[in-house]
């Protein structure tokens, strides 16, 4: 029995969300073309016979604006500790950015394997991908490079066997049918929030977050309330859409998902509230799981 823990860190939107749900096959993480679309660490479960491996997929590293970026920040850093592989995402389409190097620095004196994951290669040349290659690969020691298309799912298999030779520990640490370590509820809230992503402009997802405030199993349905929780009133007209229609696309588009997840019929009711400048009010913050205090 092989197990270890693995990190996902990289630049806001490079694919970690949607590597972590290729490996886990199962949708665990809300993704979007959007940056910042994961707000909270999530960890997923993976198992084979004679494996596991524990992911955590993490905010993208930006630049902060605001107490929440910072805070998001200190999460996603602080999960470079205390793994045996740390995978860094990056966009290879895109190329080796400022922000990239400033990642890649920050590892330097880490116990970790650093697996360098190039995503987005079914949109490249082999040229493109050896100059990619050559550009990333004398910035740091990496244990390994692997190229891959988590859209795709394009030599994810690859990748796991490579992750395989650096775990460490022999012991199962979850169930072999656990895929993930969080509740339905906070599940339920981010489908919600990617719902909202697809269907706004590019300004609105960065002002909302979603929290479930209501979860009542019952025989045959599940009734569910999830608050949307946005800093401004113009973005709640927004959110609602004219006579109430965006905010019925999102909670059909939603409950779908929801009921896949779940197996049961559901019941969503969405309610949008306005808390002003809720990313820079600690108080909030801590009231909606963003706490600094835990990853100094």
């Amino acid at each position: 029995m092989r197990s270890g823990f693995v990190s996902l860190i990289g630049r806001p939107n490079v694919g970690k969300s949607t590597l972590l749900n290729s490996i886990i096959n199962e949708k665990i993480a809300i993704t979007s073309n959007k940056p910042q679309t994961t707000r909270n660490i999530i960890q997923g479960i993976y198992n084979e016979d004679g494996y596991q491996i524990v992911f955590v997929d993490t905010p993208g590293i930006h630049k902060p604006i605001n107490k929440l970026g910072k805070v998001l920040n200190k999460e996603a850093q602080s999960l470079t500790k205390d793994v045996d592989v740390i995978l860094l995402v990056v966009d290879a389409k895109d190329g080796l950015g400022v922000g990239d190097k400033k990642i890649i620095s920050s590892l330097t004196g880490t116990d970790s394997n650093v697996i360098l994951v190039l995503n987005k290669i079914d949109k490249m040349t082999e040229e493109e991908l050896f100059n990619a290659i050559k550009a990333y690969k004398d910035l740091y020691e990496f244990a390994e490079i692997v190229p891959i298309s988590a859209l795709q799912k394009n030599n994810i298999t690859t990748l796991i066997n490579v992750i395989k030779k650096y775990l460490t520990d022999d012991i199962r640490y979850f169930d072999e049918d656990t895929i993930t370590t969080n509740p339905l509820s906070f599940l339920v809230s981010e489908y919600v929030r990617e719902k909202i992503f697809r269907m706004t402009e590019e300004e609105i997802p960065h002002s909302i977050t979603c929290i479930t405030s209501k979860y009542e199993e019952k025989k045959n349905i599940v009734n569910i309330t999830v608050d949307i929780i946005v800093d401004r009133d113009s973005i709640k007209k927004i959110v609602i859409g004219k006579q109430g229609s965006l905010l019925k696309a999102v909670g059909t588009e939603a409950r779908k998902d929801i009921e896949r997840l779940i197996g049961k019929q559901v019941y969503l009711e969405l309610y949008v509230k306005t808390i002003r400048n809720w990313r820079d009010k600690e108080r909030y913050l801590n009231e909606l799981g963003f706490n600094e205090k835990d990853y100094i």
